[in-house]
């Protein structure tokens, strides 16, 4: 084996890959809260709407699971203009990103909040709360405990996943390391080095999401069992 790593290219080019980074991890958490507003009101709307009008989510949930993630980005970009909705390489990535992580985020919802006792909603809907009074103020916390570890994990897949982006030249992490490539020809230290960023970007994610479950949720749990 003659080759000889150079990774000076790369770091001439760090700034570069830093701001991609900061890209990324905009993009991906623009596009947990937007997932996370769709999947809330889907899971609503699977366990309040009447049964006739329920397969409507179920269709979007089933369509988004069952094909592939580059697929539906090539759809929001090049197939919606024919349909004249035309929007930058950024916004559909946005989009595309949402609507994937609120299909999968709507099948976790949904879990969660069928993990919540029936008589607490029945006791709710007999003081006198509305229905969605009744999903806000009882379920809705109920649910995310549970279900929070779930959550986080779809959150760290879409982060990573929002790599293919980079097929419609969105602006991210990898789109900058392959700008960088097609300058340099160092493609093993490029995405040697973007390797690193996702992993270090990942790694700081899980342990401040798990950080949050244990304050937040586990907290909870800990002084119920005090008491």
């Amino acid at each position: 084996m003659t080759y000889v790593f150079q990774f000076g290219d790369v770091w001439r080019n760090i700034d570069e890959l830093m701001w991609g980074a900061l890209l990324t991890v905009g993009l991906s958490l623009g596009a947990l809260a937007c997932g996370l507003v769709l999947a809330t009101l889907s899971a609503y709307a699977r366990m309040t709407w009447p049964r006739f009008a329920r397969p409507v989510v179920g269709a979007y949930v089933e369509a988004i699971r069952n094909t592939p993630l580059l697929v539906q980005v090539f759809l929001i970009f090049f197939g919606l203009p024919a349909t004249g909705l035309r929007m930058s390489a950024d916004q559909a990535a946005l989009l595309a990103l949402s609507v994937n992580f609120g299909a999968y985020a709507t099948e976790i919802l949904r879990s969660g909040f069928e993990s919540v006792p029936a008589g607490q909603v029945e006791a709710g809907l007999a003081l006198g709360l509305r229905r969605w009074q009744v999903f806000v103020k009882i379920e809705l916390f109920q649910a995310l405990r549970v279900v929070f570890p779930a959550l986080s994990s779809q959150f760290v897949l879409l982060l990573l996943g929002s790599s293919i982006v980079s097929a419609i030249a969105a602006r991210e992490l990898t789109a900058a390391a392959n700008d960088i490539q097609s300058r340099t020809f160092r493609s093993f230290e490029v995405y040697l080095v973007v390797t690193g960023f996702y992993f270090v970007i990942a790694s700081i994610f899980s342990g401040f999401l798990g950080a949050l479950d244990r304050l937040v949720f586990r907290r909870q749990d800990r002084l119920k069992g005090a008491s």
